[in-house]
């Protein structure tokens, strides 16, 4: 039903209804006729115009005036649609020109951020490790007790830019070493040939399997442990060497690492645990010595001995000294207290050989020393020289060990072969044959001198005097380049390149 006003018969815009007469009219039009009547147009009867009720309709669309009658206005239309659509595409275009040059400067600002940020990091990674090296240096940390700081050794800044200057063996130091050296032989003859009750039997040993391995010690990113030893005081802490510049000491029992000692700019090659104390010593191709105390992770000493890389690392048996060799082509015997240089000495008999690998006799008087050129040099600590030599290797010396009862020494080099040495006759007595091809990395005897281990291709334990083959653990995938004997020989540990330590025992 269409809506029609009583008073002009068209659709109205705004309809109202008359509650008197019930009509239907146009506002604009009943208003302006009840202001001039005051009537109801179809009764006549009064009417106000608040009285009108509005009419709720949806709003009216009139047609469009027809405009397209002819063939020239439909083409104006149709003209004036493309040249609208036109005006729209230039204008989208225009704004996705933007949108990329937008896009690409903040693609251009998002990578130079991650170069930043990258670069950022790197630094604050090395400020961290040269604020842990500074730290002790500083005085920031507490200095446990009995540790002194770095003294002479290490310069303003905590890198000893120059080798430390000889402070020399004095006769105190000399004394020291005699009465170490006594004590140690007679302890040694009061034990005469026994072997601890403790000892792990040659059958026991042959029965050993692989126990633990941990790949989590040192970095994945550049793999590689290069160096290995145990705390002889208490055999569950075992530190490791890597190739990512880090030392880690690892507690076997609780499988724990007990501290990640950063500090070294190269890789760490030798590692020696300090058998009293909670102390480390480590080596590296940066031609440094470091010495930390473990429970801070901090280096309480810095020394520079060398001009090259610091290829062997022996401890003294009185525990304050310490022995390094290099490819400067010296050795040298440090002072690990103070950190002062005592003495530095270069073979005269053999100029421009640089020396491989370090270890002293257990009475701490005479020392080894392997040379890239085969050969293994003696020498006596308190006269500075050399008193033997042993010839007979092809290839630089990798590895030397003396044995316990301070008769024997063993010896290995690129040569596929474990040289064994009698230090009283002064001559080669068993030569042990790998493969061809087989590639030898560390020697160790046990603390008994009853079995030996070698540390290469594989990881293999002969039986000393007898020198048969216990066992051989294949376990490793890479080259093993460390091993160990815990107390008493109950278990034993080797490092790998493939980053793992593991653990071999019953």
């Amino acid at each position: 039903m269409a809506l029609c006003c009583a008073i002009s018969n068209e659709v109205p815009e705004h309809p109202v209804i008359s509650p008197v007469s019930g009509a239907i009219f146009e506002r604009r039009l009943i208003e302006k006729y009840v202001v001039e009547n005051g009537v109801d147009p179809i009764t006549g009867k009064d009417l106000t115009v608040e009285m009108l009720i509005d009419v709720k309709t949806t709003p009216i669309v009139k047609p469009k005036p027809p405009s397209a009658t002819s063939i020239p206005a439909i083409l104006k239309t149709l003209q004036d649609e493309w040249d609208a659509v036109m005006l729209h595409s230039f204008t989208q275009r225009q704004q996705l020109q933007t949108a990329r040059q937008e896009l690409s400067h903040a693609l251009y600002q998002h990578d130079a951020a991650c170069r930043v940020i990258a670069r950022l990091t790197k630094e604050v990674t090395a400020a961290r490790e040269a604020l842990a090296t500074l730290k002790p240096q500083a005085g920031i940390t507490t200095n446990p007790a009995g540790i002194p700081q770095p003294a002479i050794a290490v310069e303003a800044g905590g890198v000893a830019n120059q080798p430390t200057e000889q402070a020399g063996m004095s006769a105190e130091v000399l004394q020291k070493l005699q009465e170490k050296a006594t004590v140690l032989t007679q302890e040694r003859k009061k034990r005469g040939r026994t072997v601890p009750e403790d000892l792990v039997s040659s059958d026991s040993i042959r029965t050993f399997h692989t126990l633990a391995s941990h790949p989590a010690l040192h970095s994945a990113s550049i793999p590689g442990i290069l160096s290995l030893d145990i705390h002889s005081a208490d055999t569950s802490k075992i530190l490791t060497g890597g190739n990512d510049r880090n030392a880690t000491v690892f507690n076997k029992d609780t499988e724990q690492v007990v501290a990640i000692l950063k500090g070294h700019t190269k890789k760490v090659t030798r590692v020696i645990y300090h058998p009293d104390e909670d102390l480390v010593i480590t080596a590296s191709p940066d031609a440094t010595i470091r010495v930390w105390n473990v429970p801070t992770s901090q280096t309480t000493q810095m020394l520079r001995a060398h001009e090259g890389p610091v290829t062997g690392l022996s401890l003294h048996p009185t525990g304050d000294y310490v022995l390094s060799t290099s490819t400067d082509q010296h050795w040298a015997f440090s002072d690990i207290r103070t950190g002062r240089l005592l003495t530095k000495v270069a073979d005269q008999d053999s100029p421009g050989i640089a020396l491989t690998t370090a270890q002293f006799h257990p009475d701490g008087l005479i020392f080894g020393t392997g040379t890239s050129d085969s050969e293994i040099k003696i020498w006596d600590l308190k006269e500075q020289s050399n008193v033997a030599n042993f010839p007979g290797h092809s290839g630089p010396i990798t590895a030397i060990s003396f044995s316990e009862n301070g008769y024997y020494l063993a010896t290995a080099a690129d040569d596929a072969c474990v040289k064994l040495w009698d230090l009283r006759k002064l001559k080669n007595f068993k030569t042990l044959q790998m493969d061809e091809g087989y590639e030898i990395r560390d020697l160790c005897f046990d603390q008994s001198g009853t079995y030996l281990a070698v540390a290469g291709t594989d990881v293999r334990v002969y039986l000393c005097k007898q020198w048969q083959e216990l066992k051989v653990f294949n376990d490793h995938t890479a080259m093993a380049t460390g091993v160990r004997f815990g107390r008493h020989a109950q278990y034993i540990a080797s490092t790998s390149m493939d980053r793992t330590l593991k653990l071999y025992g019953l």
